[in-house]
């Protein structure tokens, strides 16, 4: 019920707001142009950077905006420079312009009011937004955004397996324990805080917590021990089957899947259905390999950027951020030739030409169709998040 109360006043903020003048937005272009936009950026996929650097040339062409990829190995790097700025004083001029953004980094910038804004009612192309469909992009990790960052695109986690060594995939958390079992070595995850290997231990625990509520509240933690307890258990009988018996752990998501080609492993994960066809076309896959996801549901959100409250080029971030939001942008992202992420846009709502733009994308022979993908599963608090990888580290850290 609290979930559902906080979409509501969400979802209210998010259409009462009055519409913003096409002067405003002609000032803001104004002030963007000429502007150097340093976007901190989490970079470990090749794709993904790549469709950053199009994006520079857009807004480039289109604003007038020159885009700066700050590339991150992790999103807190960024939260950690700006929460040194405003501790030391300095509310202008600051290092981080745009952020890529959610989860545990969102929640401790807007506690810590490290944001600007409230600014996507002032992104002419946010009207666009299937805020109603995809609830997500008003709530990030049960936090509502209060306009405080813009979504970009919706994940959902899958996962990838090669069918010329697995036929009948496990469909469930205990499942996938009998099968690493009678598999030894051919599974594995990234160790957190890696977000992928994160994402796993949630997907786990939301499985197999015995109240799944509680997940949507900050941690308590006088509960935590038990809500968390039958996921340590599961994970102790797990890391014995696992690759190298659970004595290491890969790196990172891209890096699972380059074990997955090499076929170190039968199994990788991903937080973008359509990555296992993007990387099949490219070759850095097999064409055997297909995505599947479990019958109790998988994890999904939103992912946005957001612009911290010292930022030196805000009207540039936000001529960016309204770019993210175009169909042009929203469509060439969804195309598993470029990335394979879906969209946060009301396709129904859109002009025939630039529906048009979605209904001609080939979404490839190993992604899900949406029926296939099922409702995501809502994310736990971002507390929770926190908690996991503390007791994972302390539990089996090297």
């Amino acid at each position: 019920m609290r979930i559902v109360k906080i979409m509501l006043a969400a979802l209210a903020l998010a259409t009462g707001i009055g519409t913003v003048k096409a002067d405003d937005w002609s000032d803001t272009l104004a002030k963007a142009r000429g502007q150097t936009v340093y976007w901190n950026a989490w970079a470990g996929d090749e794709r993904i950077n790549t469709y950053i650097q199009w994006v520079g040339t857009r807004v480039q062409a289109e604003y007038g905006v020159t885009l700066r990829h700050v590339k991150l190995a992790d999103t807190a790097e960024a939260v950690s420079r700006v929460l040194a700025e405003k501790t030391a004083g300095r509310v202008e001029g600051g290092s981080v312009d745009l952020i890529w953004i959610n989860g545990e980094n969102f929640a401790a910038m807007k506690r810590g009011q490290m944001l600007f804004g409230p600014f996507t009612q002032k992104l002419p192309n946010f009207k666009l937004v299937d805020t109603k469909g995809k609830p997500t992009t008003l709530v990030d990790f049960t936090i509502p955004t209060d306009g405080l960052e813009s979504p970009w695109g919706m994940a959902q986690f899958v996962f990838m397996m090669d069918t010329a060594r697995v036929k009948n995939p496990p469909r469930s958390i205990p499942a996938l324990l009998d099968w690493a079992k009678a598999n030894p070595g051919r599974f594995g995850y990234p160790a957190p805080p890696d977000f992928i290997g994160s994402t796993f231990l949630k997907q786990a625990l939301v499985e197999l917590t015995p109240d799944r509520a509680i997940l949507q509240k900050p941690v308590d933690e006088a509960g935590f021990a038990a809500a968390t307890q039958p996921l340590w258990a599961w994970l102790d009988a797990l890391h014995p089957a696992l690759w190298r018996e659970g004595a290491a752990f890969p790196k990172s998501g891209p890096a699972l899947r380059q074990m997955l080609d090499d076929g170190a492993v039968d199994m990788a994960l991903s937080f973008h259905p359509g990555e296992a066809s993007s990387l099949i076309a490219e070759g850095k896959l097999p064409k055997s390999v297909r995505t599947f996801v479990l019958d109790g549901g998988t994890i999904g959100n939103t992912h946005f950027v957001a612009i911290p409250f010292n930022a030196k080029a805000k009207e540039g971030a936000m001529a960016v951020a309204n770019f993210l939001l175009s169909p042009e942008a929203q469509a060439r992202k969804q195309d598993p030739a470029y990335w394979g992420d879906g969209t946060v846009l009301d396709l129904a709502a859109l002009p025939a030409a630039d529906k048009a733009r979605f209904e001609a994308i080939q979404l490839g022979v190993a992604t899900l169709s949406p029926q296939e993908l099922g409702t995501a599963l809502p994310e736990p608090h971002p507390s929770w998040m926190t908690r996991i990888e503390e007791e994972w580290l302390k539990r089996y850290s090297r």
